[in-house]
């Protein structure tokens, strides 16, 4: 982890993220628990992904670069939290951090943004899904008002073993 300070810009996810954003994501699927995907996946592969997260609406995708080399740090997004129609004032957030940017706060400031972006929507909760142990992400979390609802024990199986998921929601309507 770094300490090093990092300026950084979040703008809303193009097409031209995909590779990088894929090579992020692939990261945490072959080194981490922390998504119970267990295959790598192709840019291609990715892009209905990223397809589902436009400009504008409740499904939003936020990107974080560096200032001066435009590399990405990062990305937050806003998904469907089940998709019958009932849930649709719910949204699932997540954050992934490139591994060599994290402990820059470039997480905060993808929360920051993206819950920026989620004010105007017709959105009542999001939630949160967290693999323990995880100190990092649930600090986040917390900053953010989440609190704790729930774990499910023992729910996915990775790297040999079962993992369980913490899960913590939060408000978003006044």
């Amino acid at each position: 982890m770094s300490s090093e300070r990092t300026d950084v810009q979040v703008r809303p996810g193009v097409a031209a993220d995909l590779g990088a954003l894929t090579e992020i994501y692939n990261h945490y699927v072959r080194e981490t628990p922390v998504t119970f995907d267990t295959a790598v996946f192709t840019p291609d592969e990715r892009r209905s992904w990223l397809l589902s997260h436009p400009e504008d609406g409740p499904h939003r995708l936020m990107v974080a670069t560096d200032t001066d080399s435009q590399v990405i740090l990062g990305y937050a997004t806003s998904s469907a939290f089940r998709v019958k129609p009932a849930y649709s004032t719910s949204v699932e957030v997540t954050v992934y951090v490139a591994p060599d940017a994290t402990g820059r706060g470039v997480g905060t400031l993808l929360y920051e943004a993206l819950f920026a972006a989620l004010a105007t929507e017709d959105l009542h909760r999001a939630y949160a899904g967290v693999v323990p142990p995880n100190e990092a992400s649930v600090r986040l979390h917390e900053r953010f008002g989440f609190h704790h609802v729930g774990t499910y024990r023992e729910v996915g199986r990775k790297f040999g073993r079962y993992w369980d998921v913490a899960w913590y929601e939060k408000e978003l309507t006044l």
